[in-house]
């Protein structure tokens, strides 16, 4: 079977060829169209981004502790989504996970950590951010 050519790399020099091609005021004006904002950092924190585990972790920064089945309940999510997210929210020092026992009942409390904490701070800071550069 005979090898592809490499039309990515051709694809690439014909593009930059086009651009270089291009006059200048229709070059300026296509980068006014769409403007690159360089104010916002490039990545979130892949962590707290995720959906559930932002939820976790805004549920904990207003309430000092939950248990399992408050913080199950409060964000509607089924014990193994939240067993998974906390444990990835607990290995990052976001959250703090204690056992106890009540009688012979198992208890599981959780409780935001200060890195967890800061963590947020920042990932809201960057959102706040990121939506000023759109809204300008």
């Amino acid at each position: 079977m005979a090898a592809k050519p490499a039309r990515g790399r051709h694809a690439a020099a014909v593009r930059q060829a086009d651009v270089e091609a291009r006059p200048a005021h229709r070059a300026a004006g296509a980068a006014s169209r769409h403007p690159v904002v360089h104010a916002v950092p490039a990545a979130f924190d892949g962590v707290i981004h995720e959906r559930l585990r932002l939820a976790i972790v805004s549920a904990l920064a207003v309430n000092e502790r939950l248990s399992f089945g408050e913080l199950k309940r409060l964000i509607e999510t089924t014990d193994g989504n939240l067993s998974v997210h906390a444990r990835k929210l607990e290995d990052a020092g976001y959250l703090a996970c204690d056992k106890t026992f009540q009688g012979r009942v198992p208890k599981t409390e959780f409780r935001l950590t200060a890195a967890g904490r800061r963590a947020l701070e920042k990932y809201l800071a960057h959102m706040e951010a990121l939506i000023k550069a759109v809204k300008s």
